[in-house]
């Protein structure tokens, strides 16, 4: 039976075919077949499974094709990368500027693996209820960068249900990883989204402004309306993987719009004579703080705060 993975815990999978849930492993040999992530398989891949005699359990046989994947670097160091979610039509990034804060190079590194993944992707600022007035004006800086670079940008509430009804509206008969560190209000935001989730919430950890791992596995849950959201554990640190140097430019929109104008067709847009982005650079027309995550990602830094 063809099935769609709606549940990872890492050993087990829940695959929803046919209408009923059932419990399924891998088969063996699939397991250790090229598998260079530390999840072979992922929530939102579609898969084939085979009931296990006299059992209600199954097992997974084949892995569909992916349509795409959202992606990182791996903190397990015996595999390469970790496959987040499959088969998106769309990724929110949760973002908090404080309490815990998202760095504006954590929201690049994502933004860039969803382009290089062909995944649509917008940021949800949350916690609107707390923002102080000088708060309110970073919030607007913040949301000027990647609104004129084209991204979906919100400022909500989850906690308050403030401009909820917009995020809800574009979630219909889609796909939808949210993602974003421990703390910023993932859960909050899927159990006012579908109260009967009820996924656990925890407050920030006082002593690291870092958010408790609330949601430990990723997660589908269905809409009422259609559409799945995808929920998955906070994430700390998103190191970029599978991009290569030379094509790095290509994931910021503003770069690639530019480069067909540098002296050089290699231009590296470092150091490089006739660069059109570091051009655009000295005006003011791209964004200091998006140049230095390009070289952070660009000399393989696996994170840049």
């Amino acid at each position: 039976m063809k099935g769609l993975v709606t549940k990872s815990t890492g050993s087990w999978y829940t695959v929803l075919a046919e209408g009923t849930s059932y419990e399924c492993r891998i088969k063996g040999k699939f397991r250790t077949k090229d598998i260079k992530t530390t999840n072979p398989i992922a929530v939102g891949d579609w898969v084939e499974i085979a009931l296990e005699p006299e059992q209600e359990t199954a097992v997974i046989t084949l892995l569909h094709d992916r349509r795409n994947y959202m992606i990182r670097k791996s903190v397990n160091l015996s595999k390469q990368a970790q496959i987040i979610a499959a088969n998106l039509d769309q990724a929110y990034l949760v973002v908090t500027l404080a309490s815990p804060p998202t760095s504006l190079g954590f929201i690049d590194r994502f933004l860039v693996t969803a382009e290089a993944y062909d995944i649509p992707a917008g940021l949800l600022f949350n916690k609107l209820d707390l923002f102080s007035e000088e708060g309110l004006e970073i919030l607007a800086d913040y949301r000027s960068i990647y609104e004129n670079l084209g991204y979906p940008c919100f400022e909500i509430s989850a906690l308050k249900g403030i401009n909820m009804e917009i995020i809800e509206a574009s979630l219909i008969d889609k796909v939808t990883l949210i993602s974003g560190h421990s703390g910023v209000g993932k859960s909050t935001l899927i159990n006012r989204i579908i109260p009967e989730a009820l996924l656990r919430t925890g407050k920030i950890s006082d002593w690291s402004d870092k958010g408790k791992h609330t949601t430990t596995f990723a997660e589908m849950q269905p809409l009422a309306r259609g559409g799945y959201i995808i929920d998955t554990p906070g994430i700390q640190e998103f190191g970029v993987i599978d991009i290569e140097q030379q094509e790095l430019s290509h994931f910021f929109p503003e770069m690639r719009a530019l480069m067909s104008q540098c002296k050089f067709n290699n231009c590296r847009h470092i150091n490089e004579p006739g660069c059109a982005v570091l051009a655009a650079l000295e005006e003011g027309e791209i964004e200091v703080s998006r140049y230095e995550s390009y070289l952070s990602i660009y000399h393989g830094n696996d994170s840049r705060a």
